[in-house]
């Protein structure tokens, strides 16, 4: 059987959430790019004696993105880190409902990153990055927008879960 697409989303969503963990998943790749690129031309630069000030704070500034959306691309696919040894004992109806417990926990905390990341955007607006002089607002937006989607994502597997659908199901393992 011929693996699944790299980019093919694994939890059967409708098609606005797989359209959305696609766009995550290709910003990601995107940012990725941008970073490895501005890496590789400033040290190449360094070879010459010269320097781009502006790359270590950008890439600071990508690096708190990608980290939050790639959170976002783990949340759609199940695959935060888990450790399930005892949960993994539990018979069918027992796993789901751990299961939800899990997940309802994880989208509690979630919330109150979301409503935090936003509130930090909010203050932040009138402070600037020393180099790039843009809003420090547009770095703390990463957090806020990154979980806001695994909010989206963890969300959607907790509706999953609470009609039933197993995690065979809700994610499929690519072979």
């Amino acid at each position: 059987m011929p693996s699944a697409p790299l980019l093919q989303p694994v939890a059967p969503a409708p098609p606005a959430i797989r359209l959305l963990g696609r766009t995550v998943d290709w910003t990601v790749i995107a940012i990725g790019a941008v970073m490895a690129t501005m890496v590789f031309v400033n040290v190449v630069l360094h070879l010459f004696h010269r320097d781009l000030a502006w790359v270590t704070e950008f890439g600071e500034l990508l690096m708190v993105w990608v980290t939050f959306l790639g959170g976002a691309c783990a949340a759609q696919r199940g695959t935060h880190m888990t450790i399930t040894e005892f949960i993994d004992k539990l018979d069918t109806r027992r796993r789901r409902w751990a299961d939800l417990a899990v997940q309802s926990a994880c989208l509690a905390m979630l919330g109150v990153l979301v409503r935090y990341g936003w509130s930090l955007v909010d203050a932040n607006w009138g402070n600037q990055l020393t180099v790039l002089e843009w809003p420090m607002a547009l770095q703390y937006m990463g957090m806020a927008v990154g979980c806001s989607l695994m909010a989206l994502f963890v969300a959607w597997d907790v509706w999953q879960i609470a009609r039933g659908v197993p995690r065979a199901a809700r994610y499929p393992k690519a072979d």
